[in-house]
């Protein structure tokens, strides 16, 4: 934080911008959200609508909280929304949203009573530490993006909806094959407010069978 000025001839220095801050993330700050990752949520939610007023949805990888706010915008308080990250959150939640931090890559008893079952949707915007290197960067996030389709089929009711994010690579071919065989529907969508030079994508599945 810049010095207090204790003299009124002084002037503060001026912030130079974030590197990263662009008009989505002036939006988001705008609109009180913590992070500019939300408008990538409601785009794909603009296309498939696969949230509703009064459903049981599933954020993994939750923090810092910006798809867990929508989505609980979007199932209203009749609904419910459970978010799951290895980091607790820093905001305030609705009465409606439980936070329960642990790690989805090894899930305990007391951790999968906590979360329950019976999703309409699961979310996830989970992504790894990255490397710079494509190919390491890639492969983590297939197992990420594995262990999240996993959780989906067990904790899902039928019919229900996935939301994914993968980082395209070698993996990427072979995920979408599976996310085809468990969703009666699957989409590819690379939202508008994605970073131009971000290898992210997201894969949609509707339908669980």
């Amino acid at each position: 934080m810049p010095w207090n000025c204790f003299f009124k001839c002084m002037k503060r220095p001026t912030q130079k911008p974030a590197k990263w801050a662009d008009h989505y993330t002036r939006k988001a700050q705008k609109e009180h959200y913590p992070a500019r990752s939300v408008y990538k949520l409601k785009e794909i939610q603009h296309r498939h609508a696969l949230i509703q007023k009064g459903h049981k949805v599933l954020d993994l990888g939750c923090a810092p909280g910006s798809w867990t706010l929508y989505a609980a915008e979007l199932t209203g308080p009749s609904g419910q929304v459970v978010g799951v990250d290895l980091k607790p959150l820093s905001i305030p939640v609705p009465s409606h949203v439980q936070i329960i931090t642990g790690d989805i890559l090894s899930l305990d008893k007391i951790l999968l009573e906590s979360i329950g079952k019976e999703y309409n949707a699961v979310l996830s915007d989970m992504a790894p530490d990255t490397t710079g290197n494509r190919i390491v960067d890639s492969t983590r996030s297939f197992h990420l993006c594995q262990a999240a389709l996993s959780i989906a089929q067990n904790f899902l009711l039928p019919g229900g909806g996935f939301i994914c994010k993968i980082f395209q690579g070698d993996g990427f071919k072979s995920f979408c094959e599976d996310v085809a065989s468990v969703y009666h529907n699957y989409k590819i969508f690379k939202p508008q407010s994605s970073r131009k030079a971000s290898s992210e994508i997201y894969i949609i599945g509707k339908g669980k069978k």
